[in-house]
This record gives structure tokens, sequence and C-alpha cells, in this order.
């Protein structure tokens, strides 16, 4: 009876450690599936403020802190712009003094929790930049999906995509010199994001659903007078630009691809970020499982992901050998297997999905001189 009961209690126990597991894999896995736009993925710190003076601000001194190029800096409810770090500027050991360029909106105090954000603009084309601009809506498989379209006399549109924690306001980055060329852009709010139909489980795909809406968008800029589109995507809004522009039924009016910090490995990503969240190692598996039964998500080696990689027209990559959500080993192995089409152009020192932050010159320079021939 003794042995009985002792093997039942085993069982027991190992029942439930396994449904701990497995709870703790589903929760690991909403780092990623449920990553809210807008806010730091678990991989960006928060920093303490310490002070600001004139055009100065004080942070903690963190790897974060000392990236180079200019950032936005958000706070729960502000936001402001920083640019390079004074070297020169007096500062504790532990301390960090960069240049405050502007205080967008709120407060920045002495004990005030930031952290850094692509994003330089907040609010709207027009608010932010003093651009013309429309607010549209694109029809999508889910509902209306609201949109910014700037317009110009080019016959070829940039529809520019998001990805991971960010919103449409990434693109505001470099608007202005694209409406100096007269390149109609269009910004899009796809499927997750605020004033877009909810995903309809509430998760995030890494783009096997949403390209969807790029499809959408696409097609919409096709009934509006654009003769062909080059597809802008960060992140996973880079994978949903290359779901389009190899399964849509108009991905012959694709002309090229920016791909910035593009997430070509789901898995590897969605390991980074529940990693950051400090789960351990022995749960990650666990974590990729979770994500792939509860999303349906396609292993990286399904045979329905195998020509995804595989660009049919002009690519230009940036990232970051420095990327901790997306490894750029896997822009640097696409670009060495299509060297006649992709182009990789390695940042140092940047940040997942800002790369244009690191050098904003040198990214609008590579920008015009691939879009130049496309438009």
């Amino acid at each position: 009876m003794r042995t009985v009961t002792a093997t039942a209690a085993a069982v027991t126990a190992a029942l439930a450690a396994g449904a701990a597991s497995v709870a703790a894999g589903r929760l690991a896995s909403d780092a990623a599936l449920k990553a809210p736009p807008g806010r730091p993925l678990p991989t960006e710190p928060r920093l303490t403020v310490h002070g600001t003076a004139a055009g100065q601000i004080t942070l903690t001194r963190d790897l974060a802190a000392l990236r180079p190029g200019r950032y936005g800096l958000a706070g729960d409810g502000s936001h402001a712009v920083v640019g390079p770090v004074l070297g020169s500027a007096p500062h504790d050991a532990d301390t960090v003094v960069r240049r405050l360029e502007r205080v967008t909106h709120g407060t920045l105090t002495a004990g005030d929790r930031a952290w850094f954000t692509p994003n330089l603009y907040v609010g709207n084309p027009g608010t932010a930049l003093d651009l013309e601009y429309a607010d549209v809506d694109i029809p999508g498989e889910l509902g209306p999906l609201p949109a910014w379209f700037l317009p110009g006399s080019r016959p070829t549109w940039l529809i520019a995509v998001h990805g991971l924690g960010a919103t449409r306001e990434h693109a505001m980055n470099f608007m202005a010199p694209l409406r100096h060329r007269q390149v109609p852009v269009l910004a899009l709010a796809y499927r997750g994001d605020v004033g877009a139909p909810p995903s309809p489980d509430g998760l995030h795909h890494f783009g096997e659903t949403e390209w969807r809406d790029l499809d959408a968008a696409v097609r919409y800029a096709l009934d509006h007078g654009a003769r062909q589109v080059v597809l802008l995507g960060w992140s996973t809004g880079a994978t949903m630009a290359l779901h389009t522009a190899a399964l849509s039924g108009v991905r012959d009016s694709v002309a090229g691809l920016v791909l910035d910090s593009p997430v070509l490995s789901w898995e590897t990503t969605l390991r980074a970020l529940a990693a950051a969240r400090r789960t351990p190692g022995a749960l990650l598996p666990l974590a990729v499982r979770a994500a792939q039964g509860r999303a349906g998500l396609h292993a990286d080696r399904d045979v329905h992901t195998a020509g995804l990689h595989r660009p049919a027209v002009p690519t230009l990559i940036f990232h970051g050998p420095d990327d901790a959500v997306a490894p750029w080993r896997h822009s640097r192995r696409l670009a060495d297997t299509h060297p006649r089409l992709v182009t990789l152009h390695p940042v140092k020192d940047a940040p997942h999905a800002a790369m244009w932050n690191a050098d904003p010159e040198d990214y609008e320079e590579k920008l015009r001189r691939f879009m130049t021939p496309l438009v």
C-alpha cells in the first residue's frame, strides 16, 4: 500500500510540475505574442533620470544610455528627444549626460524612469512635422485599417509598417526627406494597433497573419494611383513585407523591399524576448512550443516559410550586429545567399529597429540611393 501511495504521489507531483512548466512556457511566450504597441520590449532597459539642465539630461550609466545617435526618451506620461553623449559635461561615474533636444510633452524630473525609443516624434505628421497628410481607412479583412497618407507626385509609393512594440509613429522619422523628394508615403496601423481591429485571438503572429493587412494597403495604393510600391518594414513589419512580396496576389507591383532589423526567425526572437524576462533557459523551448500552439505559427524550417526569404526584387537591409531581438546573422545569410538582389548595410551600436537613430544622415542617404531607380 505504501508503495502504491508513494507512486501515486510521485505521479501527481510530476503532473503538477509538468502543468506548472507548461503554464510558465505560456507566460514566457507572452513577451512576444502580447507585446503592447508603444511600450518597450523586455530587452530595453528602464533608465533613471538624475536631472536636467539647459540642453542636457543626466541618465543612469548603461550601455543603452551610451548609444550613438538620436532617440526618443519615453516615460509614463512624458516624451523627449535626446541627442549624442556629451562627454565633456561634468557627471558622476555612474551617470551619462546626453544632449536634451526638446521635451515633447510631460516633464522629466530626477527619479523618473524612462526608456529609449526609436520614435523621435509623437502625434501625427501634421502636428509633429507640419506636413500635409490625410487620415485614410484601408479596407482590411478584419475591418477598416487607419493609415496616414502623405501625397507626392511620384508614381511609386512607399508603404511603411512598424514592428513589435512600436506604432505607425515610427515612420515619421524620415517622412520629411521623402516628402521633399515627392515620394507618396502610406504609414499603416494594422490588427492589434490602437484604432485598428483586434487580432481574433488577441495575439501577435510574427507577420504570418498580419501581412494580409499590408497586402490590403498595397491594393489600396494601386487603387488610388500608385503604379508600384516599395515596402519598408521594421522588425516583424519587415517579416510582413517579405510575406507580402512572396504571397500577395499583387506582388508584381512590389518594386523593392527595405527591411530594418528583420525578424527572420520568430523562434530565435521569441527566445530572446522570453529570456529578457528572465525566463530560465530550460523553459525557453516550452515558450516556443506554447507560441506555436497558441498562435498557430509555422516552424522556422516549415515548407510554408521556405520561399519567403528568397526576395525577387531589390532588397535593402539595415541591421545591427548588436541586435538583441533579431540576430543579424540571419540577415547576413540572406544577403550572402542572394548577392544580386540583397544589400546588407550593418549599423554598429544600434538596438533593434533603431538603425536610423544611430546615424540618420547615413541611413537616409542609403535609402535615397536605393529608392532613386525605383521612383
